[in-house]
């Protein structure tokens, strides 16, 4: 493996068939806030439904900030060519020093839904964590109900190990999170 990527130096562009996965920006905050503000793409988050471009420049900045520490990124995604904002996916949370583990995150604007570009997109993220960051364990918290997720997390290889009792408080009432994971080889 090469030296592991400096997520606040390097300028993480990824590309796939089809998309182009770019680091959110600020300027990337009022096409968030239209993402994130259906309803239907904050059910299973840990959000509520956007209001305002605070709201929107808060998560961006959240990324930057995760970013320049080495402890995570999130990239904006789009159809190569295109700016326009489809969704986010990345590493909610890196552990580099003490195990090699990368927390997996996604979302996708409703009228892109069924068309395979959260897999698409996951799959780069996947690359990229095994390749740039040498991770050993991937991981991810589906909220239960989130039937969509589960079938994608499913089909790259990642298996559940276990629900979280009560893990998290939004939305005004604790959530349980069945945590699904995937070992390397990533291939």
């Amino acid at each position: 493996m090469s030296q592991i990527a400096n997520l606040a130096r390097e300028p993480l562009i990824l590309h796939t068939p089809r998309l182009m996965l770019r680091p959110l920006e600020s300027r990337d905050a009022a096409q968030l806030l239209a993402l994130f503000g259906d309803p239907a793409v904050t059910e299973f988050m840990d959000i509520a439904p956007m209001a305002d471009l605070a709201e929107a420049a808060g998560v961006v900045d959240w990324a930057n900030d995760r970013r320049a520490h080495n402890a995570g990124v999130r990239w904006g995604v789009r159809m190569a060519g295109d700016e326009r904002l489809l969704g986010t996916c990345g590493f909610n949370l890196l552990e580099l020093d003490r195990g090699r583990r990368g927390e997996v995150a996604y979302d996708l604007a409703q009228a892109h839904w069924g068309q395979g570009l959260a897999s698409e997109a996951l799959s780069a993220v996947i690359g990229f964590g095994a390749q740039r960051l040498g991770l050993h364990r991937l991981e991810a918290m589906v909220t239960p109900g989130n039937t969509r997720s589960v079938r994608l997390l499913e089909r790259h290889g990642f298996v559940r190990e276990g629900v979280l009792r009560d893990h998290g408080f939004w939305k005004g009432r604790f959530w349980d999170q069945m945590i699904y994971a995937r070992l390397a080889p990533f291939d």
